[in-house]
């Protein structure tokens, strides 16, 4: 039998990013979408037919029984909320990046999930860009050597302010490019080499009008004496390597961005054919100076996050992500500002302690 999915949320995150991957895992079915917006009912109906429009999620509650998963695709501030009241009805939870706007409330869903036995599923889905899948393998399988220094970006060009409760100051929307961006760029961080022991940065808002930060630099060390050296902005009018991994027998350097979310907002699916696939010229190199090589980039593969989330579901795996590492990464969020703020290293260990 299939797993019923309720989504919660029709804006940019549920239209190209969870409902086509949710319809295209086997075992899975988008039974409802959640949106009171009369323009997002009818793209629904049009694109999800057998999918059932709900106008607000208190509809969802009285009828949990319907429903075997339920995924949180609304704005920020209602990423709590959403979770804590489908754990209370029994639902285990999909909850978009970032699960929430503070570390502290995020350890409270951690302890509501842990009472009820019922989990709760962090989406990083850039753990599956192929680009990420790549680096990671290579990193694994020693062909770099002992990595010293990760360099990841994620950089565009947009100078102009949109519109957008992203760019809202209330803390309670999480906006700015740390949170959005940025909880990316460190989930893979820390997905790579853990937790890390210390955590400096820059951040900075650079674009007139703007009022949430659009331009930020984190250095993470992890155990072992990697460093993490991370760039996120949106000012950035030619780019920079995506991946720079430096090993002591090689580095691996790749340019651009993983195709899926370029893919998905075009209309293509998982199931269409040379979806998650990257062009040759987009391939990395592999090596040290005169001696590289292209290193074919492993195929985008982000409804793997849901197929490991129906297999968790029925017993048969652990959790893609667990909350215990969106909770680091909100750490480090955290640590982060007051780094920027301080102009200093911060622990991350002791600005744990120093919140209890």
């Amino acid at each position: 039998m299939d797993l019923r999915v309720a989504l919660i949320g029709y804006g940019t995150g549920g239209s190209v990013f969870h409902a086509p991957l949710i319809s295209s895992v086997p075992g899975m079915r988008l039974a409802a979408v959640v949106t009171g917006d009369p323009e997002r009912q009818a793209a629904v109906r049009e694109r999800y037919p057998e999918a059932e429009v709900v106008d607000g999620p208190d509809r969802l509650w009285g009828a949990s029984g319907n429903y075997d998963l339920v995924v949180v695709a609304a704005p920020n501030r209602q990423h709590v909320p959403l979770a804590r009241t489908a754990l209370t009805s029994g639902l285990p939870v999909v909850v978009d990046k970032p699960v929430a706007a503070s570390a502290a409330d995020a350890r409270s869903l951690a302890a509501l999930s842990a009472v009820r036995g019922v989990p709760v599923f962090p989406f990083h889905n850039r753990r599956w860009d192929g680009d990420f899948r790549t680096a990671r393998r290579l990193i694994g399988s020693d062909v770099l050597g002992d990595v010293r220094r990760f360099e990841s970006r994620f950089e565009r060009w947009r100078p102009e302010v949109r519109k957008s409760w992203k760019e809202s100051t209330d803390p309670r929307d999480a906006g700015g490019i740390l949170f959005d961006l940025g909880t990316h760029l460190i989930d893979q961080a820390v997905a790579l080499f853990g937790r890390p022991g210390s955590v400096y940065a820059e951040i900075d808002t650079r674009r007139p009008g703007a009022a949430t930060p659009d331009d930020v630099f984190v250095a993470l060390s992890h155990p072992g004496g990697v460093r993490s050296h991370l760039w996120a902005s949106a000012t950035a009018a030619q780019l920079g390597p995506r991946f720079r991994v430096l090993g002591s027998r090689a580095s691996y350097v790749v340019p651009g961005m993983d195709a899926q979310e370029e893919q998905l907002r075009a209309g293509l699916t998982p199931d269409d054919h040379g979806y998650g696939m990257a062009a040759p010229e987009s391939y990395g190199l592999v090596g040290t100076p005169g001696e590289e090589r292209l290193e074919p980039t492993a195929p985008g593969a982000y409804q793997d996050f849901y197929a490991s989330v129906a297999r968790a579901l029925g017993g048969d795996a652990h959790p893609p992500v667990t909350l215990a590492d969106a909770i680091t990464g909100l750490e480090v969020v955290e640590a982060a500002t007051r780094s920027a703020a301080e102009r200093a290293v911060v622990d991350l260990d002791e600005a744990r302690r120093g919140e209890r």
